[in-house]
């Protein structure tokens, strides 16, 4: 399987067409139903971990992850400053590149990401950046694969700041044939180039993107997509009121889900609760977000083993 997919990075969903998508999904859910197949998947491997930004789910994921399969990790937190500052990106991927077998990168700029691919000798994973975030969206249609087969069947909308998150899910969405529709308040829209990149897609495969403003003009969903409307370090600013006042409307909550049909929400997690989303229905059984959450690790285990199984 791994042999198939044919990976020699994992920078950004635009990167990979259907097939691969789809070989990874089957991956993901293969190695997680038979763990005990692949624990030496990555024996005498060593993946290096660079997190500029704080992380829960992606540090946990990733670290055991890894050791599930047999390999090594190891973190390199924010002491070493932001990449590009002590030393040059270029310098700091050739480095990496004589030790570790791979290099995970959670970063604030794509930049970075592109530039450690650029340089260094072994694959790169990108665990977040300011426009990706393909390991989170690759583990969100794991999840959506489990709950209803063929995804392509699924109509998705994602409710808030258009992100990282939002794009990646929507050009997923987009190269998988999934109906997408993006739901943002004036202001804090998707950019332009990523629209368009998705809306080139989607016409390769067949897909609907909707892209709106009034989430009165949401329509039938089969599932809500939310995520936190203050981004990772700006939840102290001044600003914060004012934000929260211009989403409000977009509050997901069991209202929502009711009018729209919705069977499933999600969230990838940290969630604000009683901002993005009510209390109630992210402790609700139409939430699968720790569902979501576990399958970062099966997704990104196999973005592993189709990089470094064999190799």
């Amino acid at each position: 399987m791994s042999n198939e997919i044919m990976l020699n990075n994992f920078l950004a969903d635009d990167e990979l067409n259907e097939n691969q998508l789809i070989a990874l999904i089957e991956l993901a859910i293969k190695i997680k139903n038979n763990p005990e197949q692949y624990n030496q998947a990555l024996a005498g491997k060593s993946v290096a971990m660079i997190f500029e930004k704080p992380s829960l789910r992606t540090h946990v994921s990733f670290d055991m992850g890894i050791n599930k399969l047999g390999g090594h990790a190891l973190y390199l937190g924010q002491q070493n400053g932001k990449l590009g500052e002590r030393e040059r990106v270029s310098d700091y991927a050739k480095n990496l590149s004589c030790f570790a077998d791979a290099i995970v990168a959670r970063v604030f700029s794509h930049d970075s990401i592109q530039g450690l691919a650029e340089h260094a000798s072994v694959p790169v994973i990108n665990a977040l950046c300011d426009v990706y975030h393909p390991c989170q969206a690759l583990a969100d249609f794991v999840t959506l694969t489990e709950q209803f087969g063929d995804v392509s069947k699924v109509k998705l909308a994602y409710i808030g700041d258009g992100n990282n998150v939002s794009n990646s899910l929507m050009i997923m969405a987009a190269i998988l044939g999934v109906d997408f529709t993006l739901v943002t308040p004036v202001g804090y829209e998707a950019e332009a180039s990523i629209i368009d990149k998705t809306q080139r897609l989607a016409n390769e495969s067949g897909a609907k993107l909707n892209i709106i403003s009034d989430i009165n003009n949401i329509g039938a969903q089969n599932v809500i997509y939310t995520d936190t409307w203050i981004s990772m370090g700006d939840e102290d600013t001044s600003k914060k009121a004012e934000v929260l006042a211009h989403f409000a409307p977009y509050q997901v909550n069991h209202a929502l889900m009711k009018s729209t049909e919705a069977s499933i929400v999600m969230h990838c997690q940290p969630a604000h609760l009683e901002e993005e989303i009510t209390t109630e229905l992210f402790d609700s059984d139409m939430a699968v977000v720790f569902q979501q959450a576990e399958n970062r690790m099966w997704a990104q285990n196999a973005v592993l083993v189709s990089l470094l199984a064999d190799k």
